[in-house]
């Protein structure tokens, strides 16, 4: 079992090892030779640090470069029993302290990890990949800006660091696009063009931007130089199904087992492929799950509408989407889709109940053909609002509460409490953007569009996602901007070309509008080429 040491022991701990000098040659040697070759074989770095330990009985002067080398490996527990094995040196202490702390996170203990840091900084100050684990750290946090912060600090530590270069890319991604990233990846692998997470990131970036060919062309280069990952399978699965080849992209898809199982890209290739096959029972049973995992989720939600008006399932699909349009989450595609859930429905019954679920059926209909769009509003949460009220007050501070919470106020239509809880969160993770945008939802569900844009546009500058675009959107139009909105999402369009949820908000802006009918017309031969509904 672990021993629980107090912060105050781990630092007597880290001093014990002082006597131990660290000028040993031997010792440099191996500390240098094992920093060249543990991000490619952490193996040979360890053996490489045992013998030296044997050889030189330095243990505290080469312990936390055995619990690196562990850590690379995979085995934790050994690179914890490691580092709780004795004291480090003072010029060691520094990545010792970081590696407990970077141990930490990967296991999800938040807290102890920041500990860690924070001891490591007394040593460290200045080690670009100690900020690089403090930004990681701020992001799982959700401390968005000051994540950004302590990226931007390794870079300026250590420009050509590709651990803080690819970092910075990934925020970068997050804050303003797929193409503002690539310019960082491509500085990082400059730096590493050996590095299996790099080439991973890069990868994806291009897979997303729609640059399949380049796309292909790295994650052939991930397979030659980690010939274990199955990562470059699930992006020739990706450009498969882009290029029609539905049986191909299932066929490779299938052969990456179980790696990909619960992750939310490759849960969505895997229903649209069953979908295209006619497995439309299997599609659902994948969308779902996908669904109930992320609620938010704007891209999974309609092809699971899809899905289930394929197999009839029109109950279901009015349940589960109807909300959608209420809240202007809903594309012409899907509020027409809606509104036949609720024609087959009417068929079905008899008296009062036939005849307000054909008005209903009218009314979307009537909404899909215009392409009006309302204010958008969170989505429903799953749960009662008693017991929801009960787990928030027991535990109110964090989001994982308070955000379902909210929204089952909202739902409930009690505005005013849901934004004094909702400023509550805001307060209290003032570089989160979720938290921002759902202080705006709140802002919309009051009527407010003008409070609302104020959150959300704080939200965007943080991390300008699809979720944020789509409330951005409904804003700036609520308060009389749409030449604003369609200059925001064409903006959004060209650093994520592949977006469905903007070309669709921007079809939307520019229908009618004599000056954009050729734009127009462009736009939806590129939704057409997608396979988005409502693009003629």
């Amino acid at each position: 079992m672990r021993p629980k040491f107090g912060k105050f022991v781990f630092a007597a701990l880290a001093l014990a090892g002082s006597a131990v000098s660290a000028g040993d040659p031997a010792v440099f040697a191996a500390r240098h030779d094992a920093d060249e070759i543990v991000g490619k074989d952490p193996l040979a770095a360890e053996l490489l640090i045992r013998k030296a330990m044997a050889r030189t009985h330095a243990d505290d002067a080469l312990r936390p470069w055995l619990a690196a080398a562990l850590m690379k490996k995979g085995d934790l527990v050994a690179a914890t029993a490691a580092l709780d094995a004795g004291g480090f040196t003072p010029d060691g202490a520094g990545l010792g302290w970081r590696i407990r702390g970077q141990i930490a996170l990967i296991e999800g203990r938040l807290p102890a990890a920041a500990t860690a840091f924070d001891q490591a900084l007394r040593f460290a100050p200045n080690d670009a990949d100690l900020w690089v684990s403090i930004a990681s750290l701020r992001f799982t946090s959700g401390q968005q800006v000051l994540a950004i912060a302590a990226a931007d600090r390794a870079v300026a530590l250590d420009p050509r660091n590709p651990g803080a270069l690819a970092l910075r890319g990934l925020l970068i991604r997050e804050q303003y696009g797929l193409a503002a990233s690539l310019p960082w990846f491509e500085a990082a692998l400059q730096a590493n063009p050996d590095q299996p997470a790099l080439l991973d990131d890069y990868a994806s970036t291009l897979g997303d931007m729609g640059q399949y060919r380049a796309m292909l062309i790295v994650a052939r280069k991930l397979a030659e130089v980690d010939p274990k990952s199955q990562r470059p399978r699930l992006m020739e699965a990706v450009l498969a199904a882009r290029s029609g080849q539905t049986d191909l992209a299932r066929s490779i898809l299938q052969r990456t087992g179980t790696m990909f199982r619960e992750m939310p890209a490759a849960m969505l290739l895997s229903g649209v492929l069953e979908y295209r096959a006619g497995n439309f029972d299997l599609s659902v049973e994948v969308l779902e799950h996908l669904v109930r995992v992320q609620p938010d989720n704007i891209a999974a939600r309609p092809v699971l509408a899809r899905a289930l008006a394929a197999k009839g399932d029109w109950r279901r699909l009015a349940d589960l989407f109807d909300g959608d349009v209420t809240a202007s989450r809903a594309g012409p595609d899907l509020t027409a889709l809606v509104g036949q859930a609720w024609l087959h429905l009417a068929a079905r019954e008899s008296g009062d109940r036939a005849k307000q679920d054909r008005t209903r059926a009218q009314a979307l209909m009537t909404l899909a053909a215009t392409t009006r769009r309302q204010a958008a509003v969170p989505l429903a949460s799953d749960g009662t609002l008693p017991v929801l009220a009960q787990h928030y007050a027991e535990n109110p501070q964090g989001s994982a509460n308070a955000v379902p919470y909210i929204r089952a106020l909202i739902a409930g239509h009690q505005a005013d409490a849901a934004q004094g809880v909702a400023n509550k969160l805001r307060d209290q993770n003032t570089g989160n953007a979720d938290a921002r945008m759902l202080a705006g939802d709140v802002h919309m569900a009051h009527g407010d569009a003008r409070g609302a844009l104020a959150e959300y546009t704080k939200a965007a500058a943080i991390r300008f996602n699809e979720a944020v675009l789509v409330r951005m959107d409904a804003g700036l139009r609520s308060v009389g901007r749409g030449g604003d909105a369609d200059g925001m999402t064409s903006r959004y369009l060209a650093q994520n070309p592949q977006s469905a949820v903007a070309m669709t908000l921007l079809a939307a802006g520019w229908a009618g509008n004599p000056a954009r009918s050729r734009d127009l017309a462009v736009l939806r031969r590129a939704m057409l080429a997608r396979g988005l509904a409502g693009a003629a």
